[in-house]
Order: C-alpha cells, then sequence, then structure tokens
C-alpha cells in the first residue's frame, strides 16, 4: 500500500497506517496544510473552495472530511459533488473562489484516491506552492477557528451544464454540422462521472445516436480506468458491431480522452491531441506544446502547417507553463489530454470530443482516414518497479553519460534522441516507478527499444 506525496497533491491507497496509506488523517492533515497555505497567501480574506470528486467508492468518505476541514479552517466550501476535474478547475473561476480540490486518483485502481489541488485561476500549483504546502503539513503548522468563524458549506448543482455552455459557446465547436452529420458514437465512461458528464454534451451538441457503456456513476470500475488498448476490448467490439462512428473513453476523472475508429482499432491516444490540431490550427493561429513524452506526430503536424511546436516537462502544470511562455494556441499530453486557452488552462476531455465530432463532422472523413494522414509513429511504455534506497538520479546519469553522443533532453529525467526513435526515462510522480517511454517507426521497434533500456536500467541498478 502506498502514499505519494507530491507538489501536485496527496495520493494513496485507502485504509492502512497514518503516514503509510490516504487514511482519514493523511487527508485532514493535507486538507488543513491547503487551507493554512490560502490562509497565509491572503491574510484577513473571507475564502471560498471549490470541492469536487470523481465516483469512487471512497470520494463520499474523502468529501466529508475535506469539506469539513476547510469548514473549521474558516473556509467557505462550494460542493459541486460527483463532477469532473475540468468542471471543477472551470468552477474555480466562475465561482470567484480561491482555490479547489479534485478528489480524484486519475486513471489508479479504485483502491485508489487523492487530493488533486487547485490555485484561485482553476489551475494546478506551481512547484514552489506545491512544496509550501507540503512543508505546512510536515510540520503541523496549521489553525483552526472559533465557531463563530467557521467556514460555511454550501453545494451546487448545474456546473456540468454551466461547463459545457461553454464549450459550445466556442466559435470553432460546429453544433450545426454535428447535428447534421447524424453521427452515432459510443461511450465508455468508466462506470465514473464522464457517465454524467458526456451524455449531456452528446445532446447539446445535437447526438442522438448513443451507445453507452458503463455510464453509471457508481465507481465500480468494469476494467482497469487507465483508457489503453489492453483494456477496451468491449467497446472496440461495440464500435464495430453497433457501426459507430466513433467511440468515446475517459479515464474517472475525466482529463484524459481516448478514441476508437470506426472499424473497432484504436486511434491511439497519442493521436487526440493532434487530430485537435489539425482540426484546430489555421483557425487559431499560434504554436502548440506537448511534454517530452508525447509523440512527435503532433510536432510533425505543426511544422507541416507552417506552426512552431515545443515541448515541456511531463506534467500538467509544467505543459500550461510552456503553452502560456510560448502563447501557444492549444497544448495538451499525449496520455489524451487536450487543453484549450480559449476554454481554461486545464486538460479536458469534454472540448476534445466536441472538436473531434466537429472534424468529423465538417469533414466528412472517418475516424481511420484521419488517423492514416498523419505520421505514423509507435510507442511503448514499460515501468521498473523501485525499490526502498534506489538511487534513481544516479541511475539516470548513468544512462546520460552512457548515450553522451546521442541528443539527450534533461529537462525531466533523461530523454534520448536517435535518429528515427527516441527513449524517455523519468521517475513517476504518482508511482513509485521509473517510467519507460519509446518511441518508433513500428510498434516492434518501439517496444523493443523500450525492452532494451528496461534491460539497462536494471542492469545498472541491481
Amino acid at each position: 500500500m502506498t502514499l505519494i506525496k507530491s507538489i501536485s497533491g496527496i495520493r494513496g491507497t485507502i485504509g492502512g497506517k497514518t503516514g503509510d496509506n490516504l487514511t482519514p488523517l493523511d487527508a485532514v492533515k493535507f486538507a488543513a496544510a491547503y487551507g493554512q497555505w490560502l490562509k497565509s497567501a491572503r491574510p484577513g480574506k473571507r475564502l471560498k473552495v471549490v470541492l469536487g470528486r470523481d465516483a469512487r467508492p471512497s470520494g463520499g468518505m474523502i468529501q466529508a472530511l475535506v469539506q469539513n476541514t476547510l469548514i473549521g479552517s474558516g473556509i467557505d466550501v462550494i460542493d459541486l459533488g460527483l463532477s469532473t476535474t475540468p468542471t471543477v478547475e472551470m468552477a474555480v473561476v466562475f465561482e470567484k473562489a480561491d482555490g479547489g480540490i479534485i478528489l480524484t486518483a486519475s486513471h489508479n485502481p479504485v483502491q485508489w484516491n487523492a487530493l488533486k489541488l487547485l490555485n484561485g485561476k482553476g489551475e494546478f500549483l506551481s512547484g514552489e506552492d506545491g512544496r509550501a504546502i507540503l512543508d505546512i503539513a510536515e510540520a503541523d503548522d496549521y489553525d483552526f477557528v472559533e465557531v463563530d468563524k467557521l467556514g460555511e458549506l454550501t453545494p451546487v448543482q448545474g456546473m456540468i451544464e454551466k461547463h459545457v455552455e461553454a464549450i459550445l459557446d466556442l466559435p470553432y465547436v460546429d453544433v450545426e454540422a454535428i447535428r447534421k452529420a447524424d453521427l452515432k458514437v459510443a461511450v465508455d465512461a468508466v462506470n465514473s462521472t464522464g457517465g454524467l458528464a458526456i451524455p449531456v454534451l452528446l445532446d447539446r451538441l445535437g447526438v442522438n445516436k448513443k451507445v453507452l457503456l458503463y455510464c453509471e456513476p457508481n465507481g465500480h470500475f468494469p476494467h482497469n480506468p487507465e483508457p489503453l488498448k489492453e483494456h477496451l476490448g468491449d467497446i472496440m467490439k461495440t464500435v464495430k458491431e453497433e457501426s459507430c462512428d466513433v467511440g468515446i473513453v475517459v479515464d474517472p476523472d475525466v482529463d484524459r480522452l481516448a478514441l476508437i475508429s470506426e472499424n473497432g482499432e484504436m486511434f491511439g491516444e497519442e493521436y487526440t491531441l493532434v487530430a485537435c490540431a489539425d482540426y484546430l490550427l489555421g483557425k487559431l493561429n499560434g504554436p502548440v506544446v506537448s511534454n517530452l513524452s508525447s509523440s512527435r506526430a503532433l510536432r510533425d503536424l505543426a511544422q507541416s502547417k507552417g506552426y512552431d511546436y515545443f515541448a515541456s516537462a511531463v506534467g500538467e502544470v509544467n505543459v500550461v507553463a510552456k503553452m502560456k511562455e510560448k502563447k501557444a494556441v492549444l497544448g495538451g499530453e499525449g496520455n489524451g489530454g487536450v487543453i484549450l486557452p480559449d476554454l481554461h488552462y486545464g486538460r479536458d476531455s469534454l472540448v476534445g470530443i466536441a472538436l473531434i465530432l466537429s472534424y468529423l463532422a465538417t469533414s466528412g472523413k472517418k475516424m481511420s482516414e484521419l488517423r492514416a494522414a498523419y505520421p505514423q509513429y509507435y510507442m511503448a511504455k514499460n515501468k521498473i518497479q523501485l525499490e526502498a534506497g534506489m538511487d534513481v538520479d544516479g541511475l539516470l546519469k548513468r544512462v546520460q553519460e552512457k548515450y553522451r553522443d546521442e541528443e539527450i533532453s534533461t529537462i525531466d529525467g533523461v530523454k534520448i534522441d536517435f535518429a528515427d526513435e527516441w527513449v524517455h526515462l523519468r521517475k513517476s510522480n504518482t508511482e513509485p516507478i521509473i517510467r519507460v517511454y519509446t518511441e518508433a517507426r513500428s510498434q516492434d521497434d518501439a517496444e523493443a527499444l523500450a525492452q532494451r533500456f528496461t534491460g539497462e536500467l536494471k542492469e545498472m541498478a541491481f
């Protein structure tokens, strides 16, 4: 069982011993540290925080603990209940709140949960702010208020609808074209809050033909919730058998979007952002950004259209920082995370869905035809379990030294760019593992490269 503390929040498995797992005491401690950090940044102000959660079974317990800890800190809580990560991010702005907390472990299995922390812009915290909260929690340095200064709890409904309305207001979301195209769409929402949000979005977009799989937000994930090919056999089969135009898959908190082509094949999570960029570039003029572990396909596409591409360190906060620096019109991550600044600076599957359906409807193309037109790259993703005392930094330095004659980036771990392929080695922010990402011109080559570097790392480490 595991508890991981990072600048973006606290994540762990439910149950067990305090400090080793995400127990009620750990949830209270970290919520109190976040509340104390907010109060220190805005002394004397009556503060307001937006709270929302995905549908996993521990969510109600953690929600009650966090909201009452904030109330005891003298902070008002806007409680959205079951919601999505991008909806909570937008609600911080809608409600003019001072921050937000999303209770979700994203793609992790059902025994996990997490507190993901937002600033007053509805964006994930900077490294400096995240470290300040960790320091407060480590020192147990927080104060609670007297009874006449307790915060107030305000449940708010309809925020998903407000989020959808903001998407529909975007000038390049073509509702009329989608309605006329009469698309048939299958959805796998892994029995979490995508089951609340995606049908609302599809209804408003005029999609009347829907095949809904696992859209009951009861938190009983019918398969591993990470939207990878090996977990998505049911919807791949359904798309083909039901003659759907596209299949839509999201993770439990709805910030990652995977697509299934009409032939029942994976479109490729890496290509979600590529397809959105293909649709938008020309309507919006400017550079695009993804992280170092994302496919070269986005770079190739942008440059073919005459636009710049920039890479950031892994992590949404790093992508957003690079987007702001370069004034990017679109960005995201190769895990299916689409960030559209015209809406908000956060990964958002709902806006990704609206863009993809607009592209299908206006182009008249099939998903498989879109995919075939993009540069063909294939990725493999391996991981190495970390053991206590392992010197990860030293290990990565030895890899860097071994391949010093190649093109190397050390922005985030070690990325080695070869002529026709690359490998990216980095310590995970969310799990006790080293991630090994590779990309090549064929799946066999990508997997061989991943196995090669996994073997080399294990040799160096053990």
